[in-house]
Parts: C-alpha cells; structure tokens; sequence
C-alpha cells in the first residue's frame, strides 16, 4: 500500500508519500550494554522483547493525532480509508470546526482528541511549516498520550507543562480539553523556539490569550507560582532509551550513561516544584519515555517520602483499556509501556499524585 497525502501543508501540485524504511542505524554498544545490565535485571523474561523492537527502528510504530484546529475531517476520513484504527474508544468523534475555521467548540471533552494508529509500521511523512497554515496532524508514540489523559483534564482549568518541548503533550492537552490557561514553560532557549515553532503550526492564533511560553528553570517555577494550577504535567528530562541507543559514538554514549547518574536528582526537583505549583486538591502527573527505575519508580518514591501533601493515586483500571494497545507493566507505583513485538509503542512511564487540600 502506497499512501498518498493530498493535504493543506503540502506543496501544491507535490505528492508525499508514506516512509516505510528508517535510514539504517547502528546502536552504541556502550549504551546497549548498560540497557542489558539494568533492563535485565528489572525487566526479567520482558527485556528480551523489548531489546528486540528498540534495535529493530523499521518495526516502530508511529500514531496521528489529528488537530481538531486544522481541516480534521480531510485527515481522518482519508486515514479511515487507508485501515487505520481509533486510538481511543469511542468510534466518532463530535462536532469539529470545518476546514479553516478557528472556531472552538464550547465544551471539548476527551472525545475530541483523535488519535488514529496504523495497522502496520508505517510513518506518514510530517507536514511541513507554512506561516498561516496550521498542520492537520502530528506524528507521536502514542503512548505519549496516557500522560495527558492521565490528567484528567477538564474545560476551564489552569494546566502548567513544565518540561514542555517539543510540544506534543501540549498540543495533546489542547486536542483534548479547553483550559482558561495553558503555560507551557521549557528552560532551554533552542527548545523553547523549537516549542514555538510547533504551536505556531498547530494552533490559531485564537487561542494566543490562553497558550503562553515561559522560559523559567522548571526546579524554581513552583516555589514562585505556587497554587496557581489546576493540572501541572512533569514530562521530564530522562535518559531516553530510543534515542540514547543510537547515540551518534560510543564517546557520546558514555558521556550519556555518566550524566544519566545525575538525572533522578533533577527529575525528583522538577517533581516537588510541580507539587508546589499545583492547587490543593489538584493533581500532578510525572512522565518519562525510560525504562529505568532510578528515574520513574526511584523519583516518586523519593518524593512521596519527603512530600507529605502529596498523595500516590491508582491508574491501572482507569488506563487497563488500553493494554490493547500496549504491553503495561505494574511495577510498585505508576505504569509503564513496554514495547513488544506487534505493540512497539513506548517506553513511557505514568505515574500520578494528587496534592492533599
């Protein structure tokens, strides 16, 4: 099957065409061999199958989160044509603005986040940059999502995402709710023009008085807004096993694996300042897209002992519909995607807490 896109975005007059094949990459033997040290031993019989996706790049799986801002009615009726399958429950979604239009609708709920997933690896080529022009879908592991719907968001709320670039999760909170507020705050200046850049593509300027950008060091934004926020999301910085496998040499892969040491110390900072800037009675959920205890497990924990407000809350029967789609693992608080053969999605850790009032 050869998928052809005829989309807003696109050249006029240029077909793109679908990207079955990843350009052949070898792993970093240093970092391959530290995974099969630690994943071995905390992931047991698990590790095998993992390793096996996370060295084969052609067997990854890439989802399409449609933008309900663009023309999504284009999009998703050619997706349903070409065999992909709804990420979500629910089979149709509800009223969406017509191509064009900047309209929101006044009550989003989660039914208005479409995420569409192929029915074998495949990659849709992305859409490029056009000033004016939102982008009618974004390429995601979408297991990126259950952060967001792990949130529990609702219309009106003050939602803070504090590790925010690229913005997937942010464009995923604004597919899915509609918040009085969305601060999206990234401290490094390359990745917060790389933030803006994706906003700009995506979403009207409509909303400019409701998505603001901040450029604050995320471990002291807590202390200096504290309550202010409904919903704060921690998708941290972490030693990311899908790209860290690749690094480009074994020296930039050893160089990683020594400041992977230093990493649960930050996370576990970003965490508190989240539980600082969250109201009482509001939630904070932590994420990573690692494997690794030291940074999903060993941070929350860490935290939970010395946070006595925050308080640890169950996601297994509220994301168990999912484990069609993904391989979930239970380990002592959170979930994490594990990626599988034939459900390759992830790694991505979830964990939530809620702040006592």
């Amino acid at each position: 099957m050869i998928l052809i896109l005829k989309t807003k975005g696109l050249k006029k007059g240029k077909k793109k065409r679908e990207h079955v094949t990843q350009t052949s990459r070898r792993s970093c033997q240093p970092v391959l061999a530290s995974f099969d040290e630690q994943y071995g031993r905390e992931l047991g019989d698990l590790w095998p199958s993992a390793r096996s996706v996370l060295l084969d790049p052609d067997s990854w799986q890439y989802g399409v989160m449609v933008n309900r801002f663009a023309s999504p009615n284009d999009i998703t009726n050619l997706l349903q044509s070409e065999g992909f399958t709804s990420f979500l429950p629910h089979a149709h979604a509800p009223f969406l603005p017509d191509a064009g239009s900047q309209a929101i609708p006044s009550s989003p709920s989660p039914s208005l986040l479409q995420c569409f997933l192929p029915t074998r690896p495949v990659r849709l080529p992305s859409q490029a940059h056009w000033p004016g022009v939102l982008k009618q879908f974004y390429l995601l592991n979408a297991a990126s999502l259950l952060p967001v719907l792990a949130l529990q968001l609702r219309p009106g709320e003050k939602v803070l995402d504090l590790c925010s670039a690229p913005g997937g999760k942010a464009l995923a909170i604004l597919q899915t709710a509609d918040p009085a507020l969305l601060c999206c705050n990234e401290s490094d200046p390359h990745r917060k023009e790389w933030l803006a850049r994706t906003l700009e593509s995506f979403l009207p300027r409509s909303l400019s008085n409701r998505v603001i950008l901040s450029n604050q060091d995320g471990c002291v934004l807590g202390p200096s807004e504290a309550g202010t926020y409904d919903k704060v999301l921690v998708d941290a910085p972490c030693s990311n096993d899908r790209s860290w496998l690749y690094s480009s040499s074994n020296q930039q892969g050893a160089q990683r694996l020594e400041e992977r040491t230093a990493l649960p110390a930050l996370q576990a900072q970003l965490l508190r300042s989240a539980l600082c800037a969250v109201r009482p009675g509001g939630v904070v959920v932590y994420s990573t897209c690692t494997l690794s205890s030291n940074e999903n497990t060993g941070v929350v924990g860490a935290v939970l002992a010395s946070c006595p407000e925050a308080e640890l809350e169950d996601l297994w029967e509220e994301l168990a519909s999912f484990s069609g789609h993904f391989t979930l693992v239970r380990p002592r608080c959170g979930l994490l995607v594990v990626p599988t053969p034939g459900r390759t999605w992830g790694p991505m850790y979830i964990c939530r807490i809620r702040r006592r009032g």
